[in-house]
């Protein structure tokens, strides 16, 4: 009964922040239209903010399930890389609308609702660990460093592709589709290059910039 009560609150507060938009959606609106009282929306989310966090923990648990047969069926970085990113856009595309309304507070950077925040931790890690997957289980030959980091530049990648994704107004997002397929199509090539020993060195000073980014 509780976890029933919780969904119900979060798939309210999603349809009238689709509906009115973050700021004019109010936890008393939310508590109203979910027939439950202020003090108990409270009790389960003690801010919109948190509301938030429960719709991205909810749509990386409904990415990870989607990715679960491409995970364990296709061997080839790039096979593996593709179908997940495909998979995200396939599984989001109801909340395209919301997300169009919604992004401007995830990109700001001190906003708790960014995917970059101290809150979004979970799912962030969460996300990385998907790209975990993609890169571990993958057949291809990648330098041992650059292996190490990939997962996290795949998440990175992601990150681009949705804010592509958010401003489509292609029919059934067709253009993110094509981005996601010519953009792995790269990636795989350079890292494909990166086993290479001529382009070891390159790789190396790569690895090395990107830890100066991260301290």
């Amino acid at each position: 009964m509780a976890e029933k009560t919780r969904q119900l609150i979060v798939e309210t507060a999603l349809r009238l922040f689709k509906e009115r938009g973050f700021e004019a959606t109010t936890m008393r609106a939310i508590a109203a239209e979910a027939g439950v009282s202020v003090g108990n929306a409270y009790y389960y989310f003690s801010s919109k903010e948190q509301l938030i966090q429960a719709y991205y923990e909810r749509a990386q648990a409904a990415h990870e399930e989607a990715c679960c047969e491409i995970l364990a069926t296709e061997r080839s970085l790039a096979g593996r890389l593709k179908g997940v990113l495909r998979e995200w856009v396939r599984v989001s595309e109801p909340y395209h609308e919301f997300a169009v309304k919604f992004f401007k507070h995830a990109a700001e950077p001190t906003n708790p609702l960014s995917p970059f925040s101290a809150e979004s931790t979970p799912t962030r890690e969460s996300a990385i660990g998907l790209y975990r997957q993609v890169v571990e289980g993958s057949r291809d030959r990648i330098d041992p460093g650059l292996r190490a980091e990939l997962p996290e530049l795949l998440w990175l990648l992601s990150m681009g592709v949705v804010l592509f994704w958010v401003h489509d107004t292609s029919p059934g997002c067709e253009r993110t589709y094509r981005l996601i397929d010519r953009t792995v199509s790269l990636v795989d090539r350079l890292v494909g290059l990166s086993s290479l020993p001529g382009v070891r060195g390159v790789v190396k000073d790569f690895i090395e910039v990107v830890h100066e980014l991260r301290t």
